[in-house]
C-alpha cells in the first residue's frame, strides 16, 4: 500500500480543559517570536500530556480519525497528522498537553492579530516543536489535507514549499490555488449529499474524494474527473427563501462552528449559514460575532 500523510486542523474542543497557563491569553505582551518562545515552553514544560487523536472532540475530528480506513479501502497506507496553532505540525498519535490556542480573531486565545502574525507564529511555533514540515510529508509520498482559511494563511510558506517538491498533494478548502498543490474549495452545497454537520463537510469531502480514488493515485484525472463527475450530480438544497434568525439562534451557530472550525473567518462562517438555508444581514452578523467571540 501506498503511504500517505493526511494533515487535518485541530478543534477547539478538547476531552481536557487545559491549565490557565496553556491558554493563549495568558501571554504576556511582546513580539510574536517573544511569545511564541515563552509559549513553546510551557507546552514542553506541561506535567499532563493526552494522545491527540484522543484530545479533540467534536464531528470534525470524528470525522478526520474515520480517514484513515476510508484511506486505506482506496489503497493507502495512511497517518493521522494535526496542523495546531498551538503545537505546530504533529502526529495525531503523539501525546500534547491540553491548550488553548487559535489563529481566529477576534478570539481571546488568539495567537495573532493579522495574517502577517499568523504566519509568523506558525514559522516560530514549528521551529523546534514539530516533528515534520509539509515539504517533508509531500516529499515522502501523497498528501492530502484539510485545512480552513485561517489555517491555510498561516501555512502558506510551508504550502508553497510542499507545492515546489510533491508530485500528489490535495488541498481540501484552503483560500487560493498554490501551484503545484491540487485545490477542491469547499462546497456548502454538497451537504446534503454529505451528510454530517457543516462543520466537518470539508473533510466529508476528503472522505468522498478518497473513495472515488480507484487507481490509488490520488489527484490523477481519473480520480478527479470521477470525483467531480459526482459532485456536479448530486442534490443541492435550495438557497431561496432563507429561514431568519433570532440574535440567541446565530451566537449558537458561531460557537458551534468556531469550536469546531478553529480560525475560521467571519467571511466565511456567514457564508456557510446562508448556503445552509439560514439568513443574517451582514451588519448584524458581524456585530454578534464579535460579541460572541469577545466574551470568550
Amino acid at each position: 500500500m501506498r503511504q500517505l500523510s493526511l494533515v487535518v486542523t485541530c478543534t477547539d474542543r478538547k476531552a481536557v480543559a487545559p491549565e490557565a497557563s496553556l491558554h493563549a491569553r495568558s501571554l504576556p505582551v511582546g513580539t510574536v517570536e517573544e511569545r511564541s518562545t515563552i509559549w513553546k515552553g510551557r507546552v514542553a514544560d506541561a506535567s499532563a500530556t493526552h494522545p491527540l487523536d484522543r484530545l479533540y472532540c467534536g464531528d470534525h475530528w470524528t470525522q478526520s480519525r474515520r480517514l484513515v480506513a476510508t484511506a486505506a479501502k482506496a489503497g493507502f497506507d495512511a497517518r493521522l497528522w494535526v496542523a495546531s496553532a498551538g503545537l505546530g505540525l504533529r502526529p495525531a498519535s503523539e501525546p500534547a498537553p491540553a491548550y488553548a490556542a487559535t489563529f481566529s480573531t477576534p478570539h481571546a486565545d488568539s495567537v495573532a492579530t493579522s495574517a502577517d502574525e499568523s504566519a509568523q507564529w506558525w514559522k516560530y511555533v514549528q521551529e523546534g516543536q514539530s516533528r515534520a514540515t509539509l515539504q517533508e510529508l509531500g516529499k515522502s509520498g501523497p498528501i492530502l489535507m484539510i485545512l480552513s482559511e485561517v489555517y491555510t494563511k498561516a501555512m502558506e510558506a510551508e504550502l508553497r514549499a510542499l507545492g515546489a517538491v510533491a508530485s500528489e498533494a490535495l488541498l481540501v478548502g484552503g483560500v487560493r490555488e498554490i501551484p503545484g498543490i491540487r485545490r477542491v474549495a469547499s462546497d456548502a452545497g454538497l451537504r446534503l449529499a454529505l451528510g454530517g454537520t457543516l462543520t466537518s463537510l470539508n473533510v466529508r469531502m476528503a472522505a468522498s474524494w478518497l473513495r472515488h480514488c480507484e487507481d490509488s493515485r490520488l489527484t490523477s484525472e481519473t480520480t478527479s474527473s470521477a470525483w467531480h463527475e459526482w459532485a456536479s450530480a448530486v442534490p443541492r438544497p435550495e438557497r431561496l427563501n432563507r429561514q431568519p434568525m433570532t440574535d440567541a439562534e446565530v451566537i449558537a451557530f458561531i460557537r458551534q462552528e468556531t469550536e469546531a472550525q478553529p480560525g475560521i473567518s467571519r467571511t466565511r462562517l456567514l457564508r456557510i449559514l446562508r448556503d445552509s438555508g439560514r439568513a443574517c444581514e451582514q451588519s448584524r452578523f458581524g456585530t454578534l460575532f464579535k460579541r460572541t467571540m469577545g466574551d470568550q
